[in-house]
């Protein structure tokens, strides 16, 4: 170890340098500059808590965009979840079909998020929507409706475009998948257990620690889900499809007001640090198979 010990500072020096350049400085500062009143054009003042108060008691569109992040991150942590698991249990079952639906599941997840943003806005267009082309077939055209800018529908059809970022999970668990011994499986069946059976008691007690890796990254993927919103409702109508890093956008952007969104910046990286020791307690992670 003495030997090693000037190979190992060297080898993480540049990682520790990096880490502090990029990373801590940048928290220190945004935290202490969300405790001052700071715009461009105006000299920076310290306002105390200020702003979190103001955050907490009179914006009331902050507290929806909190709930609205909130109730994506629970969406994305079990119907995505759920899907992507799902089909990686039937494509691991080897049938002609596995290669190309997970192509094709997958493609999704190479495209960027802007395009399958303006891809579903395209779809779900009031006017040439290939959704409201199918419902004026199918119901009639007292059906048809702005998908995105209706306040009934727009959080739902927001919740729709990334859902097929399931096949993220899916590839994720069927690698870990391919890694249980095919002698398991014999024995499982050499004691009657059903297809189904092992993939309950075997396959998944066994995926623990890789389906929730699967979910921290859906879930706080939720935590920085801006162009897709930007290019379907804005967060409109309204604030029904507000989030988070939407409000934090228009905050410093839009309204020129950086000392209140660095204090909307540290209230996300504190939901994050939640949701990741949340996830990392149901799923047991700490914890050995």
């Amino acid at each position: 170890m003495t030997k090693n010990r000037k190979w190992i500072i060297l080898f993480l020096t540049p990682g520790i340098i990096l880490f502090i350049f990029v990373f801590l400085i940048s928290i220190v500062l945004l935290v202490g500059t969300s405790f001052t009143n700071w715009s461009i054009g105006s000299s920076i003042s310290f306002s105390g808590i200020k702003n979190y108060i103001y955050l907490f008691t009179k914006d009331k569109d902050f507290i929806t965009s909190i709930f609205n992040t909130i109730k994506w991150i629970a969406l994305q942590s079990t119907i995505h979840i759920l899907i992507g698991v799902g089909l990686a249990l039937i494509l691991a079952k080897s049938k002609w079909y596995t290669s190309l639906v997970r192509t094709v599941f997958f493609i999704p997840n190479i495209i960027s998020s802007a395009a399958l943003g303006l891809l579903f806005l395209c779809i779900m267009n009031p006017q040439f929507g290939m959704v409201n082309n199918i419902i004026t077939k199918i119901m009639g055209e007292q059906f048809v409706h702005n998908w995105f800018m209706n306040p009934d529908t727009a959080f739902f059809s927001v919740t729709m475009t990334w859902l097929p970022y399931a096949g993220l999970v899916t590839i994720l668990v069927m690698a870990e998948m391919a890694s249980i011994s095919k002698e398991i499986y014999e024995a499982a069946s050499i004691d009657g257990a059903s297809s189904f059976q092992q993939d309950i008691y075997i396959v998944l007690p066994m995926m623990r620690n890789i389906i929730g890796t699967a979910t921290i990254l859906a879930a706080t993927s939720m935590l920085q889900k801006l162009d897709i919103i930007i290019m379907t409702t804005g967060g409109g109508p309204g604030a029904r499809t507000m989030n988070m890093p939407m409000y934090l956008y228009n905050t410093a952007l839009v309204d020129n007001n950086y000392g209140l969104a660095n204090a909307q910046g540290v209230i996300l990286i504190i939901l994050g640090l939640i949701t990741l020791i949340s996830v990392r307690k149901i799923y047991r992670m700490d914890k050995e198979n």
